[in-house]
């Protein structure tokens, strides 16, 4: 049995990129966030927030990371998401999917995805608490 949180297509506040003349300047980007979570915080016998996992926090931690600066790279504001993600050890593991659009014209998305199990959050953390 597995479980998760999954959240698509949440228009971020981020300034993300560098653009010269003539380049297609994205009209916005867009998070898609999947969490594996145990079952054990899901199916549960009483109707109690104490019992399951309250992705509210985590949300507006990433809203606080999309605000903070300007990203050049898409991978620098995901790589952030993955180190705030690693403090909640609820989160098994973590598919994070960061798109712009347009890309050409008026048309298309373009994104990065990152995948990480545990291991990987618990080494990221381990790395951002050294800096």
């Amino acid at each position: 049995m597995n479980s998760s949180i999954e959240l698509s297509s949440l228009k971020i506040a981020a300034s993300i990129g560098t653009y010269k003349l003539g380049d297609t300047v994205p009209d916005a980007h867009y998070l898609d966030l999947k969490l594996a979570i145990s079952p054990a915080l899901v199916v549960i016998s009483n109707d109690k927030m104490s019992s399951v996992f309250d992705y509210d926090p985590l949300i507006g931690e990433i809203d606080t990371l999309a605000r903070d600066c300007h990203y050049e790279t898409q991978e620098r504001f995901m790589t952030r998401i993955a180190e705030v993600c690693a403090r909640y050890n609820s989160i098994e593991a973590v598919d994070v999917f960061v798109y712009k659009t347009p890309v050409l014209g008026k048309t298309g998305k373009l994104g990065v995805r990152l995948c990480l199990v545990r291991a990987e959050l618990d080494r990221i953390e381990m790395i951002s608490h050294a800096d």
